[in-house]
């Protein structure tokens, strides 16, 4: 075994004092070359009062992103965007600045969509892979702009699939691929490849105690992707199933219900398939005193204590479906059928 480490050892030395490339830096280097143009810079610019001039533009935050179709659609992380007013994108070799506009948002999936208002001569969409048969182990490549360094390509493996992270407003993104591609502050929104240069998912966050890559990168799938982005060129946002309700924090449901267990209904959608199974949010009298409605406990015999938990049930279901919903109204635990409607 020693032998043949030594062998490999040195062949690599001969082909690099030959000045030869190996065959994995060739292909590195076609996946760069090859991708590289479809892959941009966003800018995310504020408006701010200044006591001179009024309004002006502020740049607040960069990430990265990449083209998704000829039309002009640039697909990037939710957080990179959020809190703009304008949006400024920048392409490999190219000095112009492009402005864009958010088309939509899903902030749940950490994902958003623009698109350019003025586009450069040639558009390169991203070449769309799959992240179905993805397997650990395999050869991953991230393209962005780490710290602001434009075009930076790092390389690793697929360490694990299926993570699920926390995502914003409380809701937990599923399915997340981690890798040990370095993934740094500016590489967000920008692609992880496979070998074949194809795109398997949207670099998103790190786990890291110094701010710094420490080898835990997590990327939202590109099945993922494929699913939601259609729907925000489209819709402007995702459109997905509900069952009409709205819940009480999880800090006021202490308070009301002493307990973690359970949704507290806070309202109900009249339009929502809630109203129609008759199932009742809290009401408040003229003397302002507050009345406990609902309380469900479950959603298709899976518990339900946050907006996560039925978050989680309700994605799996299509609009038009119809789901066991288990509550709790005045000391007494009841059941009734409730028809997901569109959000």
């Amino acid at each position: 075994m020693k032998s043949l480490l030594l062998i490999y050892l040195l062949l690599i030395s001969v082909s690099s004092s030959a000045g030869d490339l190996l065959p994995v830096e060739t292909k590195t280097i076609e996946i760069y070359r090859k991708v590289v143009p479809s892959t941009v810079n966003v800018s995310n610019i504020a408006l701010a009062r200044n006591f001179f001039n009024g309004e002006v533009e502020v740049p607040q935050g960069a990430g990265s992103g990449f083209v998704w179709d000829d039309q002009g659609h640039i697909v990037t992380n939710y957080h990179v965007v959020q809190g703009g007013s304008s949006f400024v994108v920048t392409f490999y070799n190219d000095p112009k600045q492009y402005r864009a506009s958010i088309v939509g948002t899903a902030p749940d999936k950490d994902i958003a969509v623009l698109k350019l208002e003025e586009k450069p001569s040639k558009l390169s969409p991203i070449p769309v892979g799959s992240s179905k048969d993805l397997q650990v182990g395999q050869y991953s490549f991230a393209i962005g702009s780490p710290f602001g360094l434009d075009y930076t390509l790092t390389t690793g493996v697929v360490s694990a699939l299926g993570r699920k992270i926390d995502g914003i407003g409380g809701v937990k993104i599923n399915d997340m691929i981690q890798t040990d591609a370095a993934i740094n502050m500016g590489n967000s929104g920008g692609p992880l490849l496979n070998s074949s240069s194809n795109l398997i998912g949207m670099n998103t966050v790190i786990f890291s105690t110094s701010g710094s890559s420490a080898g835990l990168g997590f990327a939202v799938p590109v099945d993922t992707i494929k699913m939601v982005v259609p729907q925000l060129i489209k819709f402007g946002k995702i459109i997905r199933p509900g069952i009409g309700i709205g819940i009480v924090p999880d800090s006021m449901k202490l308070r009301l219900i002493q307990s973690s267990k359970g949704l507290v209904i806070s309202y109900v959608d009249e339009k929502g398939g809630a109203s129609e199974a008759g199932l009742k949010g809290m009401t408040q009298d003229q003397f302002g005193r507050i009345y406990l409605g609902d309380i469900i406990l479950n959603v298709d015999g899976i518990e339900v204590n946050n907006l996560d938990d039925i978050y989680q049930v309700i994605e799996k279901k299509h609009i038009g479906d119809t789901v066991e919903v288990k509550y709790r109204r005045a000391g007494k635990v009841l059941k009734t059928k409730v028809k997901l409607k569109t959000l």
